[in-house]
């Protein structure tokens, strides 16, 4: 399978290159392109795993499908048969793994909802029995499923490391009537989505959306939507707390990372093949449980 590490589209406008995604500026839309890089620790490996950014978009639009009864998205299409005349000759790149999609004013907050104690949430409980300043029972272990699913939203950062805020920084950034629109919104996303992982055999233990405004004020949901790189997904029928979870996202990266040498800077150490394999197989059998 062919690899897509970055695009080179010299006739078009860059909009911005993400770690994953290179969006172009088509006037009236974006195009928006998912690489096959792959980050870990917010640094960009310089090896792309073949395949990803295809099964990300796969991903997205399933779930765009099934939010759009709650709020509406920014994809215009998917089809690159319908896409501008100046992006034709880049068919065969962007079949598959690209949308064309509405503008919006971006809302500069990540929006997290977190149904279980994991990552940089379970090492805040172990201080203080706090995430993102919200108070959680005691007795809590590694992995709990928490009483309800909890707004902890996060600063957006281009580089470097996204920090948890809390609510009332949130309000302070978007204001209490945003700030109160995209809590409840991503608390009822984040439950139609765990509940219907749940009928997969997977638990959705976490994941983060984006909002952005359009010109005429309202408020949609953009960038990704519930995927592997946004999500946190377990196999249910190995769910045992207390310890960390047989996952569905980029764990083999980053443990095999963690095992290295290395500063958590770029650059970054090479990934063996074997690294690389495992991953995007964790990618695919994501893809493959929840689209079956």
């Amino acid at each position: 399978m062919n690899a897509l590490y970055s695009t080179d589209f010299s006739d078009l406008t860059i909009f911005r290159r993400g770690k994953v995604r290179d969006v172009y500026d088509m006037g009236d839309s974006l195009l928006i392109v998912a690489s096959d890089r792959i980050s870990a620790f917010d640094v960009i490996m310089n090896e792309p795993v073949p395949g990803k950014g295809a099964l990300l978009t796969d991903v997205s639009l399933f779930w765009f499908g099934k939010i759009s009864s709650l709020i509406a998205h920014h994809v215009i299409s998917t089809d690159v048969d319908t896409y501008p005349e100046s992006l034709r000759k880049y068919s065969d790149i962007l079949r598959g793994r690209s949308m064309l999609a509405r503008k919006t004013q971006p809302l500069p907050v990540e929006c997290v909802v977190r149904g279980y104690l994991a990552g940089s949430g379970w090492k805040e409980y172990n201080q203080n029995q706090t995430v993102c300043g919200v108070q959680l029972p005691a007795g809590l272990v590694e992995s709990s499923q928490l009483p309800e699913p909890i707004f902890t939203p996060a600063t957006k950062a281009e580089e470097g490391h996204d920090e948890n805020i809390s609510f009332e920084q949130t309000v302070e950034i978007l204001g209490e009537e945003t700030a109160a629109f995209v809590r409840d919104m991503s608390i009822k996303i984040y439950t139609m989505a765990r509940d219907f992982a749940a009928t997969k055999g997977i638990i959705l233990a976490d994941t983060k959306f984006e909002f952005g405004r359009l010109p005429d004020g309202s408020i949609i949901i953009i960038d990704e939507a519930l995927t592997p790189d946004s999500s946190r997904y377990w196999l249910a029928s190995e769910y045992e707390p207390g310890k960390p979870q047989m996952n569905f996202d980029k764990q083999v990266l980053r443990d095999w990372l963690e095992a290295q040498d290395w500063n958590k800077q770029p650059p970054p150490p090479t990934l063996p093949d074997s690294v690389i394999e495992q991953t995007l197989a964790k990618y695919k059998e994501a893809h493959d449980r929840l689209l079956a």
